[in-house]
């Protein structure tokens, strides 16, 4: 993908929805948003904080909202556009000029600076990945107390990359192979990966 730098290049790149983006581009900048690319793409921000942006495709072009899941959306225009992966974008899609609204998409605009700065923000709620130790491994822990209590020291990430690391051998000889070579290293409260293993 070809660096951007600007919103200028952006349109220039996109020259079958250039006029519409360019339309957009004039509803936003009526605004107090700043105008920036992230992404490569054009996006607008309040104190430093993504609000919208603009993206132009093969068959379509749109506004994204950065928090529209706070958007009141009495128009009904905003969809999800990946369903239970994306909690707080909403876009807004367009497939020629005719279907922008000014007035409308002003209003909608509008709404998503009060919204941010209201602090409307849904945050990513991580959820804890729990570490499943396999057998060989725990089986030696049984035998290696200062094992056991060193892989515990490490960070769940480093954890979970060891047992990985073991259960993705299919052969019992493998998993034994494995183990045998990350011994000395989570006794050394080194990762997996702060050494390539083979």
């Amino acid at each position: 993908m070809k660096k951007i730098n600007n919103v200028e290049e952006y349109i220039e790149e996109n020259p079958h929805f250039s006029k519409e983006i360019k339309i957009l581009r004039n509803i936003i900048n009526s605004t107090e948003l700043k105008e920036t690319i992230k992404w490569h793409m054009p996006t607008y921000c309040l104190k430093g904080k993504n609000v919208l942006g603009l993206g132009a495709f093969k068959n379509h072009f749109c506004i994204w909202f950065h928090q529209g899941v706070f958007l009141k959306d009495d128009k009904q225009l905003l969809f999800n556009a990946q369903e239970n992966k994306t909690k707080a974008m909403r876009q807004m899609r367009f497939n020629s000029a005719t279907d922008i609204n000014e007035a409308v998409i002003l209003t909608y605009v509008k709404e998503a600076i009060k919204n941010q700065q209201l602090g409307r923000v849904l945050k990513p709620q991580r959820k804890p990945k729990s570490v499943e130790i396999p057998d060989a491994l725990k089986s030696t822990f049984k035998t290696n107390s200062l094992l056991k209590s060193t892989f515990k020291e490490l960070s769940p990430s480093k954890q979970r990359e060891y047992c990985t690391y073991i259960s993705e051998a299919k052969r019992d000889s493998t998993k034994q192979k494995r183990l045998d070579k990350i011994i000395p290293m989570i006794t050394s409260k080194k990762g997996l990966n702060d050494k390539y293993i083979g």
